[in-house]
């Protein structure tokens, strides 16, 4: 890292084993991004809540190129948090989300979910179908993976969605979402 790990504590005393802890975690970053310029760690102890015990609060700042990334665990109120060490921990891991969520996004790697794949109703039977595709031939359907018990609604020559899996005798379709009006 460029620039040292800045360390403070509100509230409590400063204590050499979580700052080597700190210290620790702050050099994980560095495997998500190369480049980060900075990072200031304040850990701190807030006076006792009615109901809700001492809860550590972890907030961790880091700039890199182009942005500065903040996480705080204040919001969370989260019962482990009693414990410095796992508030630390859940901090660092939603920085290197961050981080990793900023890195991808500057090298053009979001994230695309692909749209369930589509086919035609070519023939329906009492209790089952099949849905024609142009990639994958003919899915079997049972009535009871068509979504929110529409089987009745559907027609031969009707568009549908669906997701499949590999199953005994073929690809079978586990979920079947009709059109909707």
């Amino acid at each position: 890292m460029q620039i040292p790990v800045q360390i403070a504590f509100r509230g409590m005393d400063s204590s050499p084993a979580l700052e080597a802890r700190i210290r620790e975690k702050t050099q994980k970053l560095e495997q998500y991004h190369n480049r980060i310029t900075s990072c200031r760690v304040v850990v701190e102890a807030p006076h006792r809540r009615p109901r809700k015990g001492k809860l550590y609060v972890v907030t961790v700042d880091v700039t890199v190129p182009g942005a500065e990334l903040v996480v705080n665990t204040e919001k969370r109120h989260h019962h482990s948090h009693e414990d410095v060490y796992v508030a630390l921990r859940d901090a660092f891991n939603a920085m290197a989300r961050q981080i990793e969520d900023h890195a991808r996004e500057k090298s053009g790697q979001i994230k695309t979910h692909e749209s369930p794949p589509q086919g035609i109703v070519v023939r329906l039977f009492e209790n089952h179908g099949f849905i024609d595709t142009p990639d994958r031939g003919e899915i079997y359907f049972h009535r009871n993976s068509v979504v929110d018990e529409k089987f009745d609604e559907l027609k031969e020559g009707g568009q549908v969605r669906f997701a499949a899996t590999q199953g005994e005798k073929g690809l079978q379709a586990t979920t079947v979402h009709p059109p909707s009006k």
